[in-house]
């Protein structure tokens, strides 16, 4: 399908301990959405999506959480940073952190990272940021065209196949994009998020390919951790 999107938080729910980091996650994004603007989702397009990507795997109790949170003026701040990094055998990655010590988030993934092999470097050029929309669509795929086309959606790739259509766009057309399926009746994402995409994967195989699972898990587990982007086939 595509270019074979990864839901990233639905990989979290094996466990407690991988749920309350997923928990945490959906948390802070949200509440530093809801800060940034007003928070109420009807006029905060940031919260929205926030709200959207986390609906199917957060309870709606730690959605409402961290909006009140923003609502009472808390005066917690977290702050972003980006890391990219070369991990085993030809894997590329790039790790968005959200945390309340910058220097302890570099801290800790960099030592995840070399702890597996890999080292800190320039990886970008890989990627391409995109707004990715995946739902469950029982039409075809000319009416799904058309409706985006009439929309005048800057689409970037589309697909359906055994009825699951996935649709990346600019991502400065999201919201256009959404307001276009609405028109065919979807409103319902099994992903719906600004997100990075790998322009080519690799393959990796046997013990390189689990020295890089336990690379990413070991990102997850972080409590810096945000986002793990990469370019491997999974």
């Amino acid at each position: 399908m595509g270019r074979h999107f990864e839901v990233r938080a639905a990989s979290m729910a094996a466990t407690a301990k991988k749920k309350s980091a997923l928990y945490m996650r959906a948390s802070k994004e949200i509440y530093m959405a809801a800060k940034k603007g007003i928070p109420d989702p009807n006029s905060n397009l940031a919260l929205r999506s926030a709200i959207e990507k986390y609906r199917k795997t957060c309870p709606k109790d730690v959605i409402d959480r961290a909006i009140k949170k923003a609502q009472g003026g808390d005066a917690t701040s977290y702050i972003e940073g980006r890391y990219e990094a070369l991990g085993p055998a030809g894997s590329l990655l790039i790790v968005d952190t959200l945390s309340d010590n910058s220097n302890r988030a570099l801290v800790n993934v960099r030592t995840i990272i070399t702890k597996k092999g890999g080292q800190l470097g320039s990886v970008i050029y890989n990627f391409e940021n995109v707004g990715l929309l995946v739902f469950k669509y029982e039409g075809t795929l000319d009416a799904l065209e058309e409706a985006l086309i009439l929309g005048d959606v800057d689409v970037k790739e589309i697909s359906l196949e055994e009825g699951i259509a996935e649709v990346s766009v600019n991502p400065s057309d999201f919201e256009k994009a959404k307001e276009a399926l609405s028109s065919i009746n979807v409103s319902d994402y099994e992903v719906a998020e600004v997100t990075l995409l790998a322009n080519e994967k690799v393959t990796l195989e046997d013990e390189a390919l689990q020295k890089f699972k336990e690379l990413v898990d070991m990102l997850d587990d972080c409590e810096d951790v945000q986002n793990v982007y990469h370019n491997v086939e999974l």
